[in-house]
């Protein structure tokens, strides 16, 4: 992922990877996820071609989703927004805290951490407070 641009965005209302992946599952029913953002991305066709959207759960970076498309949608407040179009399942990734934005940000492939080597998707994330210490210490 080092060449491609990719998106980060903080996760609301789900803990951990594992609780997100089982809500787009429900709510998509196992097609692509949707996630629905007030400002249209100005680089567009870089993270159209192989970017991912980094999710932050309480603090700490730990999955991430490609994107796949982008669609206008307009919402019933007649107000038009973006609808990134997310691949199904998320790619669990080395944490790597994260402190408090709003929306979303860019984030340069060569500054998002590599995915977790297959076999270790599974394993429970680091306490945010440890994933923080270890940054500090120049080791992720």
């Amino acid at each position: 992922m080092s060449g491609t641009l990719n998106l980060i965005k903080l996760c609301v209302g789900c803990d951990d990877p594992a609780e997100l992946e089982a809500w787009q599952a429900t709510r998509w029913q196992g097609g692509n996820a949707r996630h629905v953002t007030r400002m249209w991305p100005k680089r567009e066709a870089e993270l159209l071609d192989g970017g991912s959207i980094y999710w932050v759960f309480k603090g700490v970076l730990q999955a991430r989703q490609p994107i796949v498309a982008l669609e206008e949608v307009t919402g019933e407040d007649g107000i038009r927004r973006c609808a990134l179009i997310l691949a199904p399942g998320l790619v669990r990734v080395s944490a790597v805290p994260r402190r408090p934005f709003q929306g979303w940000r860019y984030l340069a492939g060569t500054d998002a951490p590599p995915d977790l080597p297959k076999g270790r998707e599974a394993e429970p994330s680091l306490p945010s407070d440890i994933a923080q210490a270890l940054a500090d210490m120049g080791l992720r």
